[in-house]
């Protein structure tokens, strides 16, 4: 009888590897357990978050053209949120639908400071 597949190739000795060792394997899942469910264990403390400095606005420019990009963000914003709106289910929608009236007030309000801005000027 003809035999399809071949034999299996001959097994290679697995390298060692110390960190495989059953009592570095019992530490390290005693150290998870006693992370996770032993609120007595020592923990490491998360340090307070500082925020990033590597958005800045640029203190030169001016108030008008600093009010003119967050008019021109709102409007992309909310552009955005109709599209998505028109692509999500209902649950979602009502949501979204809310959001996007939101950021279409901050717009007017924005607007209606760069329209006084340009009246007193």
């Amino acid at each position: 009888m003809f035999k399809v597949t071949p034999n299996p190739p001959e097994a290679d000795s697995i390298p060692y590897d110390p960190a495989l060792e059953p009592q570095s394997i019992k530490d390290a899942a005693a150290r998870a357990i006693n992370f996770y469910l032993d609120p007595q264990t020592l923990k490491t403390t998360i340090p307070n978050r500082q925020p990033g400095r590597i958005f800045l606005v640029d203190p030169t420019v001016d108030e008008e053209t600093l009010l003119l990009e967050a008019c021109e963000s709102l409007a992309a914003a909310n552009d955005m949120a109709r599209e998505m709106s028109n692509v999500i289910e209902p649950a979602q929608r009502r949501s979204l639908l809310m959001l996007q009236q939101v950021i279409m007030l901050s717009e007017l309000v924005v607007n209606r400071v760069l329209d006084s801005r340009r009246v007193s000027n």
